[in-house]
């Protein structure tokens, strides 16, 4: 087992040397075109089946403001529970819910009928072996991603007992979804980390592993400091992609916006750094963080900021935005303090581990041919 770990520890040593001969320059480029070749697809295939959404919020804004309003709790709140009801919209909704199912069913197909080819090889029992590990994983990882998207939809929920309701949830509906819009791009990078992590990790290249962090992190942050300025700039014009007839609105939109700006670039960096937990095999340790920062910190410093100090719901959104602010700190504290040749070694196992599975695989299938 020393002798193993002491091997391992030597494979690290080689990486880092033959990483350290290119130059600062070299590294960075060779290293943000293999972010791109993950990051590029999965930011456009999330950024397009978000439209869906947004396109659809446009169109009902154009109905109704009370429309609007109902749009953005169903699709906020209630959309897996509220077939059959808000018959006005109900053809901005079947469409809506068509564009979302359509990718998935197309992805599908892609996988499983032949252009994955060096990945896909058809159904196995394999993959019921040695099980638990993987459903732990799943869940940790699903709860992890649960925990950040209702954290915002409760935001809402929470704005409709304040006065004006309907045009808080109207502003506030549109300044979420322009948000969910921007996040699509940082989920591509927390894609992109995720991949990247795994594989320099699996290779057994801890500086490496480390490196694209730190590009993916500064990447990312860049657009969404761009897009930071971008939206404080035009404050209330967003609104009227949504609503031209509802003043009320835009004004609050408008008002919105500097939180709208701020709640974007804290989400440029912490859906990577999710992804890098991702990557890592750290999803039950984020989840924690998520449940602390959001649930215990995040939701009360809102509500005493929206209904006691009365904020209303800017106070929400700033006790939110505390919230979320905290959870990128702690992260970025725990990858800083991560050692990263343990996390290969650590990965190295994993790997040995399912080669061994899957050798054992074939030796069995190739002794029932013979």
């Amino acid at each position: 087992m020393e002798h193993e770990e002491h091997k391992q520890k030597l494979l690290i040593r080689e990486k880092t040397s033959s990483l350290e001969e290119l130059s600062l320059v070299e590294k960075v480029w060779n290293e943000s075109k293999l972010m791109w070749i993950v990051a590029a697809p999965a930011i456009f295939t999330r950024f397009s089946i978000f439209a869906i959404y947004i396109i659809s919020q446009a169109f009902v804004g154009r109905i109704g403001s009370m429309e609007l309003a109902a749009f953005a709790v169903v699709f906020t709140v209630l959309i897996r529970f509220a077939n059959g009801i808000l018959f006005g919209i109900a053809g901005a909704m079947t469409s809506t819910i068509l564009g979302f199912w359509i990718p998935n069913i197309g992805q599908l197909i892609f996988v499983t009928c032949g252009w994955c080819s060096e990945t896909w090889h058809g159904f196995s029992f394999l993959a019921f072996k040695d099980l638990w590990p993987v459903v732990k994983l799943s869940i940790s990882s699903g709860t992890m991603l649960c925990l950040e998207f209702w954290y915002y939809t409760i935001l809402v929920l929470l704005t409709g007992g304040m006065k004006n309701a309907e045009v808080e949830i109207n502003a506030l509906s549109i300044c979420l979804n322009i948000n969910g819009w921007e996040i699509m791009i940082a989920f591509g990078f927390m894609a992109a980390s995720s991949v990247r992590v795994a594989n320099e990790l699996g290779k057994g290249s801890a500086k490496a592993a480390k490196f694209s962090v730190v590009v993916t992190v500064l990447t990312s942050f860049t657009i969404g400091f761009l897009l930071f300025l971008f939206f404080l700039f035009f404050r209330e014009r967003l609104a009227y992609i949504f609503i031209s007839n509802n003043k009320d609105v835009v004004n609050a939109v408008g008002d919105l916006s500097p939180l709208l700006s701020i709640s974007i670039l804290l989400n440029s960096v912490q859906p990577v750094l999710s992804g890098v937990a991702v990557g890592a095999g750290w999803q039950n340790v984020v989840a924690y963080v998520n449940i602390g920062c959001y649930y215990v910190i995040g939701i009360p410093v809102g509500i005493v900021l929206g209904h006691v100090i009365n904020l209303q719901v800017k106070g929400i959104w700033i006790g939110m935005l505390f919230g979320t602010l905290i959870q990128t700190i702690v992260l970025t504290i725990i990858t800083y303090k991560t050692n990263w040749e343990e996390q290969v070694i650590i990965a190295r196992n994993r790997i040995n581990r399912w080669s061994k599975l899957d050798d054992d695989h074939e030796t069995s299938t190739t002794i029932l041919h013979d």
